[in-house]
């Protein structure tokens, strides 16, 4: 029974300090400042910038690796769209009302728009090819 004690302790302890060492790490990483052609929404301008568009929204949080994770990824997306297809960006702690709008219930969720309506919706991290094909989809 001591020894079970033991070992399960020696558990718990190693857990923490990987969980502290894992968020220290991660404040370190810096933002990734996004492409100038990434649209940053909000309650007022959303309509306007995803109308006659197809526009991938990104719903983030400054505190969220995951997100952070994706930012280059989006970048990359901006940088090989053209015409009327975009990528925009929606800080969920800055637009709770656009987060409960569209039941965002996890970050990062990436929700694609056409004309201003949701036609596709994914969540976590995706890699470059597959946003490009999904949007793609609608834009021929």
């Amino acid at each position: 029974m001591e020894t079970a004690l033991i070992i399960i302790g020696t558990l718990v302890v190693a857990f923490l300090v990987l969980n502290i060492y894992a968020r220290a790490k991660m404040k370190n990483i810096t933002a990734v400042t996004d492409h100038k052609n990434i649209l940053t929404l909000t309650e007022k301008n959303f309509q306007q910038q995803t109308k006659n568009k197809v526009v991938i929204v990104d719903f983030w949080a400054a505190w969220c690796a995951p997100c952070r994770m994706m930012a280059p990824i989006l970048n990359d997306v901006a940088n090989e769209l053209s015409g009327n297809a975009a990528v925009g960006k929606i800080n969920i702690e800055e637009q709770k009302s656009l987060a409960d709008k569209f039941k965002v219930r996890s970050i990062p969720t990436l929700i694609l728009f056409e004309n201003g309506k949701e036609v596709k919706r994914f969540v976590g991290i995706k890699q470059k090819d597959f946003l490009l094909k999904e949007i793609k989809t609608f834009t021929i």
